[in-house]
């Protein structure tokens, strides 16, 4: 280790971004096919003729009379919201174990937790087993949608950075699609094959990307925060395609190690208690620094979910069902999370050109519009057939304007936003967050929507549309630009900046450099002191 260099802009010069850094992060992105396809295969199985006769001991319906031939509320809010609790405390969990044992190996594990509760959900021929299911489900996927944007956030090149993470997002949209497309098959079977084959599905991309994760390296800043450069090292030179002793190589590691050197002197030290509790109250210099990212990213991911855009995808097949005109719900379902899928990718371009702040605030603008629309439409002329057709290409452009810019654009920011040493709590308390609310507003809209309790119908996009108003002024006062910045980068920006003014700051200086390390090299009393660091942690 004696041999790294470092300079003191490290913004002069940087490793091109590889073909295998792109493989590399596109294949940690496959995480969320499964996340997806766990969050929209529900959405039809609700609906399915077999899941209702069986549940409810009602007859097969042959009839359009929807109002009646439906799961109850509290059944279809107990389904749907128990994965969301527990992914919320897997996110949770998530944090510790991707600190103690690696963010790749706690993806592994999230894997195989999760094929347990799909094992579980597909050998249920009643309603207890499959919400059981459900739960422990939920717990693979909190470990896997936790870790992951941390784990691509430190492996990626920073100039691609958010396209990369944005495919995240691309990859729970192809999930959700998949979904949709099983249950528009299994939907007329009136056997166990209705549901079981949608649910059991998921194994495979469990499997998938499982078995692809032992082929793929960890994270280099994983081997920092555990004292292990010159695995670090070797992770580094692999990721951007450069030898060992490459000086571009040599600039990146040495950012890293100075900055969480850095953050290790300002944040107070101690105990298991004591580290979580430094999510919550800053450095030494500045008592409010972490408690201001720590609440930016959980308020960030409940935003997320107050778009409303999961009613459409967890409740999308039922309120279709309530529009009388509309032959197959089904097939409308299919097409919204199509369009889900085909307007993801316009953000790897978007938001690399743009920057994340800008698409956030005009991305929720865009659905304010829509929803508005929607609920006007619905309210004063819901039972016109024209009327229902553009409600839902209204609906569908409300969808575009999520699925390029908030979909993927809120994970980007969380993964950007932390320092080293909290940096794996701060994204899977955000995650919980994503999760609690997912829940809460899985809970809850059932009881909005359904014909036996609020029949809010067409009259809720008022609500989403509002909170959609909501988050457009959150973006605008609270979220900073970190567009094209390392993640050390972004830690200095955060101090030295408003979100108002982020996107004119520029780096003067390194974290290396403020050490006294652009000399050449890391120095060996560094590298001993953060190989002890490691060792205790």
């Amino acid at each position: 280790m004696p041999g790294l260099t470092a300079t003191a802009d490290l913004s002069r010069v940087e490793a091109p971004v590889t073909v295998k850094a792109y493989l590399m992060c596109a294949f940690a992105a496959f995480g969320g096919i499964f996340f997806g396809y766990d969050s929209g295969y529900i959405n039809g199985v609700l609906g399915m003729d077999y899941i209702i006769h069986t549940y409810t001991g009602l007859p097969y319906s042959e009839s359009s009379n929807k109002d009646v031939w439906t799961l109850p509320s509290w059944q279809k809010s107990l389904i749907v919201s128990i994965l969301s609790a527990g992914t919320f405390f897997g996110a949770i969990i998530a944090g510790d174990l991707a600190d103690l044992f690696g963010r790749r190996t706690t993806i592994i594990l999230g894997c195989f937790v999760f094929i347990i509760g799909v094992i579980l959900q597909t050998a249920s021929h009643s309603f207890g087993l499959l919400v059981a299911g459900r739960l422990v489900a939920g717990f693979g996927v909190g470990f896997v949608s936790a870790v992951i944007i941390l784990y691509m956030s430190e492996i990626a090149p920073r100039k691609v950075r958010g396209a990369l993470v944005s495919s995240y997002q691309f990859c729970i949209t192809i999930g959700l699609l998949l979904a949709s497309c099983v249950d528009y098959g299994t939907q007329n079977r009136r056997d166990t094959g209705s549901y079981r084959i949608p649910i059991a599905l998921q194994m495979l991309w469990a499997l998938i990307l499982a078995i692809g994760l032992f082929l793929l390296p960890e994270s280099p800043r994983y081997f920092v925060k555990r004292g292990q450069l010159d695995k670090a090292t070797g992770v580094l030179a692999r990721l951007r395609g450069q030898p060992h002793d490459s000086e571009l190589v040599a600039n990146e590691l040495s950012e890293i190690v100075a900055n969480h050197e850095y953050e290790m002197t300002v944040i107070p030290q101690g105990g298991y208690i004591s580290s979580w509790m430094n999510c919550f109250r800053g450095s030494l210099r500045n008592p409010s620094s972490n408690l201001r990212r720590t609440i930016l990213g959980t308020s960030l991911q409940m935003m997320q979910q107050w778009t409303g855009v999961n009613f459409v995808f967890y409740f999308g097949t039922t309120f279709f069902q309530t529009l009388g005109t509309i032959s197959n719900p089904f097939l409308i379902s299919l097409v919204t999370t199509l369009v889900n899928v085909c307007s993801t990718p316009i953000s790897f371009y978007t938001i690399e050109r743009f920057g994340r702040r800008p698409l956030l605030i005009w991305g929720a603008a865009g659905m304010v519009i829509c929803q508005f629309i929607v609920a006007i439409i619905g309210v004063t002329d819901g039972d016109n057939p024209a009327a229902v057709r553009a409600m839902i290409a209204f609906i569908c452009f409300y969808i575009f304007f999520f699925a390029s810019t908030w979909g993927p654009g809120a994970w980007v920011v969380i993964g950007e936003i932390f320092p080293l040493p909290i940096r794996s709590r701060g994204v899977g308390l955000s995650t919980a967050s994503n999760w609690l609310w997912n829940c809460i507003i899985a809970v809850i809209t059932p009881y909005m929507v359904g014909p036996d309790k609020g029949n809010l119908g067409a009259k809720v996009f008022f609500i989403w549309g509002s909170l959609c108003a909501v988050c457009c002024l959150y973006a605008y006062f609270l979220i900073p630009e970190t567009k094209g910045l390392t993640l050390e980068q972004v830690d200095r920006m955060m101090e030295e900046s408003t979100p108002r003014t982020s996107a004119k700051w520029k780096p003067t200086t390194t974290f290396a450099a403020a050490m006294g390390i652009e000399d050449g090299h890391l120095k060996q009393d560094i590298i001993q002191d953060v190989e002890r660091k490691g060792s205790v942690h």
